[in-house]
């Protein structure tokens, strides 16, 4: 948060974020975990040049589609209370949830921001990078 405000500044900008939450505790994500979601939240209030967008979560690529809907409907859940906190600068109204093979149920349940790619553009084919 303090480069990302720092570099608006520089800039002489306010630039919208999203906090990245790592809704299925694995290690091989980042972001920050559901309940630590509320310091990272203050601080980004504070900062001069940012302001605090929404939420952004993967759920795990092994899940289920039951568990994934469930990991869906807790970053609704998160979105909800965030927008309950009633922050002077914060406009929490974005929830960015859900790729190609789990956006419908990430639409059921709030999603603003899908991502879609491998639908569009077909998988990706990591063997011909030079």
């Amino acid at each position: 948060l303090r480069k990302v405000d720092a570099a608006a500044a520089r800039l002489g900008l306010t630039q919208d974020i999203l906090i990245e939450i790592n809704i299925g505790a694995e290690a091989s994500k980042s972001g920050v975990a559901p309940e630590g979601l509320w310091s990272l939240a203050e601080a980004a209030e504070a900062a001069a040049n940012l302001r605090l967008r929404g939420l952004m979560a993967i759920p795990p690529a092994g899940a289920t589609p039951d568990e994934t809907r469930a990991f869906f409907a807790e970053m609704r859940g998160l979105l909800t209370r965030l927008q309950e906190k009633h922050y002077q600068t914060a406009l929490p109204d974005t929830l960015s949830m859900g790729m190609s093979g789990d956006f419908e149920a990430a639409i059921l349940e709030g999603a603003t921001i899908v991502r879609i790619g491998t639908a569009i553009y077909g998988p990706r084919d990591y063997g011909s990078r030079p």
